[in-house]
């Protein structure tokens, strides 16, 4: 399945060409959203602002499969999607975010804990994500077996989370799966071994977009 994959060739079909017809069926009126937006997967977020009233429906958001809402804090807006769990899912959003105005990503999800980094609750910024799943493979050739926050985003991060931040936040690799019920205890020790941390469902295929696209995307 991977010898002929083209992947300097354009797409034939594209996100913009979703939207357009989106928001023609739905009567949606055109619009950007928020420059920053934020993957939910859990839709723990979205459901938390949502009961503190802090949460706007989007009006120009036009996915077929999802809602965003627009919320603000310390005075930046920001648009989220609950719910795009697994790397499909998420790089779907992805790639409508972007095309709707998005210029960053930054994606929050739950994990597995593979290597302890400290006591619960923590977050991994995740540097390297494992690409034990399909979606990756669609948009970055399989001459590395992981996908890589980029270099300068990494970078611009090194410095924003302070030791006294709670939860603690940091740093390192994980394990993205498609399929969270066949993790065996083979795999997680030799995953273990190789010093990843934690196993979600999202991570590999976000970074691999990104690459491939240009993208900024971050990735907890």
């Amino acid at each position: 399945m991977l010898d002929r994959k083209g992947y300097a060739e354009p797409a034939v079909f594209t996100p913009a060409n979703l939207l357009r017809e989106a928001r023609r069926q739905k009567g949606l009126p055109y619009g950007k959203v928020p420059r920053i937006c934020v993957l939910d997967p859990d839709g723990d977020i979205v459901e938390y602002l949502r009961q503190t009233g802090r949460a706007e429906p989007n009006p120009y958001w036009a996915c077929y499969h999802t809602k965003m809402h627009d919320f603000v804090q310390d005075g930046v807006s920001y648009g989220i999607v609950g719910g795009a769990v697994g790397a499909p899912f998420a790089v779907l959003v992805a790639e409508e975010m972007f095309a709707s105005g998005c210029e960053l990503l930054i994606s929050v999800t739950s994990a597995g804990q593979i290597s302890p980094a400290g006591p619960p609750p923590y977050f991994v910024l995740i540097e390297s994500a494992l690409r034990d799943e399909g979606t990756s493979y669609h948009y970055a050739p399989p001459a590395s077996p992981y996908s890589e926050l980029r270099p300068e985003l990494g970078e611009m991060l090194r410095e924003a989370f302070s030791d006294e931040a709670a939860p603690a936040v940091t740093r390192g690799a994980a394990w993205t799966t498609d399929a969270p019920f066949r993790e065996t205890a083979a795999d997680v020790e030799r995953h273990r071994s190789a010093g990843i941390l934690a196993v979600e469902m999202e991570a590999a295929a976000l970074y691999a977009f990104a690459e491939a696209t240009g993208n900024p995307v971050v990735c907890f």
